[in-house]
């Protein structure tokens, strides 16, 4: 027997050397898995202290985490903070400071800054107020551009009109007609002595500064800077989808424009079949340009650290016969409730009607509770927003919210025109909101925006008649025509809301 044992003895040695392989190899695969476990919990509590504050935010983003670990924790990591980046953080909160001073904010003409607001009207300024610093300046001369074609050819007036300025800020600038068009302006403006100056988003207008177009408006004396460039490397340190959202056009520091419209065409090339963009811009004349021209100047001090300070010495005239405007400026760096604050408030004050548009619809459930609760005291609430989405996640999650708003007596009309981009609020036809921030997370908390209120009832039923020619151009949902939705309907909105606060 014993000589039996001796010729099995290797492979008894084999045997127990694999047993201990097994054994080494499951007992690191159970560390590699406890670590795991262990970090995914470390980031969930880090999510929940980050979070916390927005319960559906911070219920999203754990669900991520632990139900994706390695997707999960990647996403969070990437776009979970609204990190402006340390030192962009640091610059602009300098910036800021700098800008931000008594001077710029006020008007020499003593009728720019005596003159009083409906209560209602001063509770929203004040809200305004609270965020940006910047007051509601009285005699500025308003125009409601909704027609795209119109307002393009008003804005190359003023642009072959110039005589010292002309700065820009779009989100998107497409290499289209209207791209072209709004380009040459710039570069006959340049080449007669005006000093031209254009901020285009890094990553929403990044084929626009890759393109020989751009070349060409730098050859010929238009300065042209990146807003917040993007290099995914740089994902490690900020969130590469801090955008600046903005649509500004500021001409001689005397005339504004602001609103949805990017510097492209209606056709929308990118996205042809959601197309036209169904934009609305205003134009303004008065003392309250000067803070779109603030707004400006901080904004290229964050991206060229060249200060236009001396530019903000202009006092736009005092428009006689003009209008009440408040200039708010919001994003990352900012107070992040500064425009669902705005929004909010609006919709608590209203007392007999209050129309919203905008393309995207994605309400946090304080906004969502709010909307409601003003249909259950008997205000008309009207939401406009695109029957045809180009975000589909984003349809499904405002679809998601249906049935709620019908029961509740919320009238939804979906436009069927095209892409409904225009972002407004009227409300009770007393004061109303042009923005360029759509009603979901992302605009409230991450991009950069800027908004203006007219304390003014004539331009508030100028809005809230263009809102009509919306909705006349809408199918009006039903709590009839939407009906009980399918299981497999039900699962994807309710999925889509469910993830809708990372949206």
């Amino acid at each position: 027997m014993l000589h039996a044992l001796l010729l099995h003895l290797p492979e008894i040695h084999a045997d127990f050397l694999m047993t201990d392989v097994v054994f080494a190899g499951t007992r690191w695969a159970l560390l590699g898995l406890t670590a795991e476990l262990v970090f995914r919990i470390i980031l969930a509590a880090i999510v929940i202290v980050r979070k916390g504050a927005r319960p559906p935010v911070a219920t999203a983003w754990v669900l991520v985490v632990i139900a994706f670990p390695i997707f999960g924790i990647l996403a969070y990591l990437l776009v979970g903070e609204s990190r402006l980046g340390s030192r962009r953080c640091k610059t602009h909160k300098l910036i800021l400071e700098h800008f931000d001073k008594s001077q710029f904010h006020k008007h020499d003409d003593p009728r720019a800054r005596t003159f009083r607001l409906d209560p209602i009207d001063e509770q929203i300024a004040h809200i305004a107020q609270r965020v940006s610093h910047s007051p509601a300046i009285s005699g500025n001369h308003t125009q409601l551009f909704g027609d795209s074609q119109q307002c393009v050819e008003q804005m190359l007036a003023d642009i072959r009109r110039a005589t010292k300025s002309v700065h820009s800020t779009t989100y998107i600038w497409l290499d289209d007609r209207v791209g072209e068009a709004i380009a040459e302006a710039l570069i006959t403006a340049s080449e007669r002595g005006v000093t031209c100056r254009v901020i285009a988003d890094g990553q929403g207008s990044r084929s626009f500064l890759k393109s020989a177009l751009c070349r060409k408006m730098k050859d010929r004396g238009v300065f042209v800077v990146a807003a917040l460039p993007t290099h995914y490397f740089r994902a490690l340190i900020h969130r590469i989808d801090v955008r600046n959202h903005r649509k500004i056009i500021v001409v001689d520091g005397e005339i504004g424009w602001m609103g949805s419209m990017n510097i492209a065409a209606p056709e929308f090339g990118v996205q042809t079949r959601f197309a036209p963009w169904v934009d609305c811009m205003m134009r303004i004349n008065g003392p309250v340009v000067r803070e779109l021209q603030l707004i400006f100047a901080e904004d290229w001090y964050l991206d060229t650290n060249e200060s236009l300070e001396s530019l903000l010495n202009h006092m736009p005239p005092y428009q006689s016969g003009g209008c009440a405007v408040q200039i708010m400026a919001s994003g990352p760096n900012y107070d992040n409730d500064a425009v669902r604050s705005l929004l909010i408030a609006s919709i608590q004050v209203a007392r007999k009607e209050i129309i919203l548009t905008t393309p995207y619809f994605v309400p946090d459930s304080d906004m969502f509770s709010a909307l409601c609760v003003a249909a259950q005291r008997g205000v008309a609430v009207h939401l406009v927003v695109p029957r045809r989405n180009n975000s589909w996640l984003v349809g499904q999650a405002s679809r998601a919210r249906y049935s709620a708003m019908l029961a509740a007596g919320i009238e939804i009309h979906e436009y069927t025109k095209g892409l409904l981009h225009a972002k407004t609020v009227s409300v009770d036809q007393l004061f109303s909101i042009v923005t360029s921030s759509n009603l979901d997370r992302r605009s409230f908390e991450i991009n950069f925006e800027v908004s203006a209120i007219m304390y003014d009832d004539s331009f508030a039923r100028e809005i809230r008649a263009l809102q009509q020619s919306y909705m006349s151009q809408s199918v009006c949902v039903t709590q009839e025509s939407w009906g009980i939705q399918s299981l497999r309907r039900q699962l994807v909105q309710n999925t889509a809301a469910l993830v809708s606060p990372l949206i």
